[in-house]
């Protein structure tokens, strides 16, 4: 039996409505879910949803929808360090993660630049941060750093697990032989080295150098402005994108909606909704539940 952790995040966000939403008019199987949150929501969904929700109470306060506050925080912390420990002692199989509020949690003492780093901390392992859309698959090399910082991070070591994490994805997603699309860092993949050297003296190199040890179809680097486009149309399965807006300004261009994050390489599966906390959404009943149902459902079906 399948059993999936699902945290409220941030009380005053979308996640709760959106979570509520997802398990009250969704179908997922035989699936079973144990959410983390607050009292009030948490004993509504165990009601409303009978056997198939369970429920861990971390505080019995009640949260205005779209007014946040240090508490939510707090509770946002709690709910991903109780979801991160029931994998730990068995009694669940993977997380769904609500999304909160980074600068808030820096407030009240999460030190993480994000979930993913949290449950690195927690589970162990070598993180990967992937992206999955109803059109596009999407890993990255580097993740939260400004962009200054970029081209120094890119050490060989970041940069061959960025493209064995794309090989990975493609083939969890059921693609035996996936076709990976790795993103130059400079315009035009550096334009035969005008704009730059590191695909033609490093990356290139780098790829060649992993064609022998993984079952995928890698090419050398490709313009940045045309791999997402190829990617859409057929021709590329997964694309590596050399930093965060890279890849992600393009994915949630086409797929805001159905976009989930997933944290691979960890001892558990960690997903989430590919969108922040909503605030001036919350409670409004104005928010698309796509994004959290497909985090649901792929979480459901990667275990």
């Amino acid at each position: 039996m399948r059993k999936i952790a699902i945290t409220c995040g941030d009380p005053s966000g979308l996640g709760p409505e959106l979570i509520e939403n997802c398990l009250d008019t969704r179908d997922y199987g035989d699936a079973e879910f144990v959410v983390f949150g607050n009292g009030p929501w948490v004993e509504r969904l165990e009601s409303d949803r009978g056997t198939i929700v369970s429920g861990v109470s971390l505080c019995e306060r009640g949260f205005t929808p779209g007014i946040p506050e240090p508490d939510g925080a707090r509770l946002a912390m709690a709910a991903m360090e109780a979801a991160a420990k029931a994998c730990i002692d068995g009694e669940c199989h993977a997380v769904v993660t609500g999304p909160i509020s980074k600068s808030l949690c820096a407030e009240v003492g999460y030190t993480f630049p994000g979930q993913t780093e949290f449950f690195a901390d927690r589970w162990g392992g070598k993180p990967s941060m992937a992206f999955v859309g109803e059109r596009l698959k999407l890993c990255l090399a580097t993740w939260h750093i400004p962009l200054r910082q970029v081209a120094e991070s890119l050490t060989e070591k970041v940069f061959k697990h960025g493209v064995r994490s794309a090989v990975q994805l493609g083939q969890r997603s059921g693609i035996a032989k996936p076709k990976i699309l790795v993103c130059g860092l400079n315009p035009h993949a550096g334009e035969s080295g005008l704009l730059g050297r590191e695909e033609i003296e490093l990356f290139n190199p780098w790829i060649e150098s992993l064609r022998g040890q993984l079952t995928a179809e890698i090419e050398d680097c490709v313009p940045g402005d045309t791999a997402f486009a190829r990617a859409i149309k057929g021709d590329g399965d997964v694309v590596v994108a050399m930093y965060h807006d890279q890849g992600l300004a393009p994915f949630k261009a086409v797929d805001f909606d159905s976009g989930v994050n997933v944290s691979l390489g960890l001892k558990y599966l960690r997903v989430s909704p590919d969108h922040g906390t909503g605030f001036d959404l919350a409670g409004k009943g104005l928010a698309n539940a796509g994004s959290m149902h497909h985090a649901i459902r792929l979480a459901c079906n990667m275990v």
